[in-house]
């Protein structure tokens, strides 16, 4: 099953990632936020919704992601471009966007402050 991993990370993590994926080191699928707060208002209550909508569908044109979500075409294209900017969602080369994820999980600790 191909899973993503979504996660708070530093910039110091995700160098160290990196670095170690150059060196031959399997990292798996992921997507890192610097913060909590940029994880959540990047994925929103609506957004979660599309991405769950469109977990394993393959490529879609954006009505047929509206349609899955249940949602207006007009509010789905907002969406649909904050997730493509924050690279959660992909655009194919027919123009149809994708989710290329079976499976996402979520990785981050709160500390006390």
């Amino acid at each position: 099953m191909k899973t993503v991993t979504l996660d708070v990370a530093d910039r110091k993590a995700v160098t160290r990632r990196a670095l170690d994926a150059l060196k031959g080191r399997r990292q798996g699928a992921r997507i890192s936020f610097a913060s909590p707060e940029l994880l959540f208002s990047v994925l929103t209550i609506k957004r979660w919704e599309l991405v769950r909508a469109l977990t394993g569908a393959g490529p879609v044109s954006m009505r047929e992601a509206a349609r899955r979500a249940g949602r207006d075409v007009k509010a789905v294209h907002g969406d649909i471009h904050a997730l493509l900017n924050a690279g959660i969602l992909r655009r194919t080369e027919d123009g149809r966007v994708e989710f290329p994820f079976k499976a996402v999980h979520v990785d981050f600790m709160l500390h006390a402050a």
